[in-house]
């Protein structure tokens, strides 16, 4: 008797349970909050480039001046981040402070990276007892806390930007040789490495041409990670006084004055300058770690789970 009975068969596509759903459900709404941050953190990147590139050719400050007048007002239409203790615009201030900080973060994550980056290549393709020495070095400076290392070296020059860019170059590049001297020892075992190796290429031009390229990505995310990690250090050293002068305009300044008018109850001259670092450096960051999932594509697979 032949058998009758209905057999319905399933899309290839469907899920085989209801947890598989909720696991593709999970992997949507993941891919779909990461979509939401790239896009928000992307908006805020460009805004901040366009009000430091735009704003301070166009309204220029005077550092010196003063306005008794209009000591500390509150947020208004005139004003809208209020005024500081000697009657400045603040929005103003703090545009020129986040350039500033922006200009800082940027020069020096670049002159570390490139620091890191020959370090650890260098590190890695020689091998040996270069190795072992480098290393040692790269441990020995990691022991003694950035800040503290920054301090030192921004004691020995007069307050200002360059000295400010110095200190945090030389204090920020000793991960991005840990990083590169790690990703050189993985590409020195791939097969065209030994067929360069075989072919009688020296050790120079095989980190030139074959190692170094394989590296650039992940220094450049170390860059870009380096830049919010930059801002911050030079606002600490400014609200410490040891980076740009008390009258020029810096967030760490800002935050340093404004310790006074907090504790006398106007919240605006250190709400603002807070803001300010906080939110584009968490919008730097978030542009990062999408760089990050493209260029590792085994931890953006594993996110998505």
């Amino acid at each position: 008797m032949a058998d009758t009975t209905t057999r319905t068969t399933r899309p290839e596509n469907a899920p085989k349970s209801a947890s598989d759903a909720r696991w593709r459900s999970r992997g949507r709404s993941r891919r779909s909050t990461r979509s939401v941050r790239a896009v928000t953190s992307a908006v805020i990147v460009a805004a901040v480039a366009l009000a430091v590139l735009i704003v301070p050719p166009v309204v220029q400050l005077d550092e010196q001046a003063v306005d008794l007048a209009l000591k500390l007002q509150p947020p208004s239409l005139a004003h809208p981040f209020g005024t500081d203790d000697v009657g400045r615009d603040l929005l103003l201030r703090c545009v020129y402070g986040l350039r500033v900080s922006l200009l800082v973060g940027l020069v020096a994550a670049l002159v570390a990276t490139v620091i890191g980056t020959a370090v650890g290549a260098a590190a890695a393709a020689f091998g040996g007892w270069t190795d072992r020495v480098v290393m040692r070095l790269v441990d020995t400076f990691s022991s003694v806390p950035h800040l503290l290392l920054g301090i030192f070296i921004v004691a020995m020059f007069r307050p200002g930007v360059w000295p400010v860019i110095v200190s945090v170059a030389l204090t920020h590049w000793l991960s991005t040789a840990r990083i590169v001297r790690s990703e050189v020892l993985s590409l020195r075992s791939r097969p065209y490495v030994d067929a360069a190796v075989s072919g009688g290429s020296s050790r120079w031009r095989i980190t030139v041409r074959h190692l170094l390229p394989g590296v650039l990505p992940q220094a450049g995310l170390a860059a870009v990670l380096m830049v919010p990690h930059a801002m911050w250090h030079e606002s600490a050293l400014s609200f410490l006084g040891l980076g740009l002068p008390s009258h020029q305009a810096s967030l760490g300044n800002l935050v340093q004055t404004a310790r006074g008018s907090l504790l006398a109850g106007d919240w605006w001259p250190t709400l603002f300058p807070g803001l300010f670092l906080i939110v584009p450096t968490l919008a730097i960051a978030g542009l990062a770690g999408v760089w990050r999932d493209r260029i590792n594509p085994r931890r953006r697979s594993e996110l998505m789970l």
